[in-house]
């Protein structure tokens, strides 16, 4: 009698296991839109790239405070044009998709952004973290999460060396 009792509790403990609904994804539609959405910044293909947010989608970059898709494209272009390449390297990225106990869904993103600066070749390495919540396809929410102050310093050394270089010389 004891063992029937321990086998239907153990039955049972394995039917309630096998009923909880998956939450974990290494693969989904929306994974692929992320991954969509980081190859057309990668190939400054602007239109794509904002195709793949709701119209009304805000997206975060480092501050709690949204804007606009558009808006944030216009600040990616203006910190763009002092590299000569950039791109996210192919080792070291990851993503996978959670369904929140809320029921949203969520891809996240975790890679390496490496840049090579235009005026010296300077090349940095900065981990990026990204985050997007998706309804019907799209993103309606994005944020990103890495540190701006290697680029920060490396444009004010430049600055700095280009200033010196325009000053003319003191004599004795």
């Amino acid at each position: 009698m004891k063992n029937l009792f321990l086998l239907g509790m153990a039955l049972a403990f394995f039917v309630a296991c096998q009923n909880k609904p998956q939450r974990y994804f290494e693969e989904s539609p929306e994974i692929e839109t992320l991954k969509a959405s980081i190859d057309a910044y990668e190939e400054q293909d602007w239109d794509t790239w904002k195709s793949n947010f709701a119209d009304t989608a805000k997206v975060h970059h480092n501050t709690n405070n949204g804007v606009a898709p558009s808006e944030q494209m216009e600040s990616m272009k203006a910190m763009l044009i002092n590299f000569s390449s950039y791109g996210f390297a192919d080792e070291g990225g990851f993503s996978e998709m959670v369904i929140d106990k809320d029921g949203e869904t969520w891809v996240n993103y975790w890679g390496n952004w490496i840049g090579k600066l235009k005026a010296n070749d300077q090349e940095l390495h900065i981990p990026v973290h990204l985050t997007a919540q998706f309804i019907d396809g799209k993103i309606i929410q994005e944020y990103a999460y890495y540190d701006t102050a290697p680029i920060v310093l490396a444009l004010q050394e430049i600055e700095a060396a280009e200033m010196a270089e325009e000053m003319p010389m003191m004599e004795e």
